[in-house]
């Protein structure tokens, strides 16, 4: 080995992904509201809401950090969506009762 000769340049690696390379943090996959939104609120959308979160993290680990992000946005949205298919189904229940109950006393 000789050390007249200068060291080999480092290995040159294409620029990381939008959005962080893989030792970046993946994106929250909103399973906690998910769950939430299915068990209290909606559970049709609640349940869609839990397969996208479900999806997030096995989409990051395989480099698909787009199709992770699409699918983390997608859960929270249909657990947004759950809760406030949840909050209308209690308001016109609340609102039946009581022109149930106002008619019965006529």
């Amino acid at each position: 080995m000789s050390y007249s000769e200068p060291p080999p340049p480092p290995p040159q690696y294409g620029q990381p992904a939008y959005g962080g390379g893989p030792d970046s943090a993946p994106p929250p996959n909103n399973l906690v509201w998910a769950i939430l939104s299915t068990l209290f609120c909606c559970l049709p959308l609640g349940v869609v809401s839990i397969v996208f979160a479900a999806q997030v993290n096995s989409k990051w680990q395989a480099g698909d950090h787009a199709g992770a992000r699409e699918s983390a946005d997608k859960a929270k949205k249909f657990a947004i969506w759950s809760a406030v298919a949840g909050i209308v189904v209690i308001v016109l229940y609340v609102v039946v009762v009581i022109a149930v109950m106002g008619a019965g006393t006529v």
